[in-house]
């Protein structure tokens, strides 16, 4: 259906500016009328400034997004109207933004519920924010269910900036070591060896491994960078299927230092999104099924499930995650303790920051490890250059 751009004034004087959803420029206009506006401008808006794509979303607009939800919570819980609050909120965001939020007045506005609007754009809303605000639409607690998400938002968020700050020098580090590399064996070795192999002389082994290294990026440079491109392409394509997916995640979950980071991670992520889930008002088995629908491990996605029907089946959640194998034992006794003693969200809040704090500091370990441990194999492949380069000149002059 097209969406059109309106501005129109009521008549108290007061100006709005907002979309409409119409199958008509006609149509579009007699609703503004029967709404008592009166039309200064109205023009369809084109898809490439409608549209939000998911790739731009998260990336750009994310931390805005979920401060805009806590601002939408926010007057909700002073009385503020709901078109009111989403009208007002509207202003002073970026044009996406802007246009996603009249979108969802305009849907609310012509008897569609919240969630019903929020359904109608999936790529901005996600399961989690859908399910979480119908919960809070039926229960009349939207906006603590709101204030919840936008927590739980930024919270990822913020996790995510850390550990990409962390990584920042050692890949930095990283590519440079690259550049260096195909740097000395395409222009700085070929030149250092051309006058000890006219000199006729056999070459040491060092000298022989650098030159083999040096011929092999020279003549086949374009082809080695070819295949690099193909094979991450390739394997992007393998880990995207079911299959490949599920051998990537049970692989990085084995990694003897990466892979404990990454379990802490996602218990840490799921004890906070069950304790959101259950202070917003969500029955502890929903939570755990919303939960694992918004896991990124596959591994650890089926564990949750697998753990769902176990106590959908009547068993208690402590022997339902244990049977899993993939949750420590200190972990599904906090769930068990919490349930049994009705404190759960408020012990998982207590998990979730620690494992939080785990997981920053072994980060920050990891970082600090890996950038001198890259430097020193970068020092020794300059340094083995230098003296495959070096050893059949001094050779030559009876140095050795």
């Amino acid at each position: 259906m097209p969406v059109f751009l309106y501005k129109a004034v009521d008549v108290h004087g007061g100006s709005f500016a907002g979309t409409l959803s119409s199958n008509s420029p006609y149509e579009a206009r007699a609703e503004l009328r029967e709404r008592g506006l009166r039309i200064l401008s109205i023009a369809e808006q084109t898809t490439s400034r409608t549209k939000i794509s998911i790739s731009t979303t998260p990336g750009r607009y994310s931390k805005r997004f979920a401060g805009v939800m806590n601002e939408l919570a926010t007057l909700l819980s002073t009385g503020i109207p709901l078109l009111e609050a989403m009208r007002s909120v509207a202003h002073r965001q970026p044009r996406l933004i802007h246009v996603t939020i009249m979108q969802l007045c305009d849907r609310v506005s012509s008897g569609a519920s919240l969630t019903e609007a929020m359904q109608e754009q999936p790529e901005m809303f996600d399961l989690l924010c859908i399910s979480m605000t119908e919960i809070g639409e039926n229960s009349g607690t939207l906006d603590a269910t709101l204030r919840h998400w936008a927590e739980y938002k930024e919270k990822s968020l913020q996790f995510r900036d850390r550990v990409a700050t962390a990584l920042t020098y050692p890949i930095f580090v990283l590519l440079t070591g690259i550049t260096v590399t195909i740097f000395l064996m395409t222009f700085v070795l070929p030149m250092l060896l051309e006058s000890l192999i006219d000199s006729g002389k056999p070459l040491p082994l060092p000298t022989k491994i650098a030159k083999l290294m040096s011929d092999l990026f020279t003549q086949y440079g374009i082809e080695l960078g070819i295949g690099f491109v193909l094979v991450i392409f390739v394997f992007v394509l393998l880990i995207r299927t079911e299959r490949g997916g599920w051998l990537w995640n049970v692989f990085l979950l084995k990694l003897p230092m990466f892979g404990l980071l990454a379990r802490k991670q996602a218990v840490s992520r799921i004890a906070f999104l069950i304790a959101t889930l259950t202070k917003s008002g969500v029955p502890f088995l929903q939570a755990l099924e919303l939960t694992a629908k918004s896991s990124e491990n596959r591994v650890i996605r089926k564990a949750l499930f697998d753990a769902a029907d176990a106590v959908r089946s009547g068993c208690d959640i402590a022997p339902a995650m244990q049977q899993t194998d993939v949750f420590p034992m200190s972990v599904i006794q906090i769930f068990s303790v919490g349930q049994e003693s009705g404190r759960l969200d408020e012990m998982l809040d207590l998990l979730a920051t620690d494992y939080d704090r785990q997981v920053s500091k072994t980060t920050e370990r990891l970082a600090a490890i890996i950038e001198p441990v890259l430097i020193l194999v970068l020092a020794v492949f300059v340094g083995f250059i230098l003296f495959a380069t070096i050893l059949p000149i001094l050779e030559a002059g009876n140095v050795l």
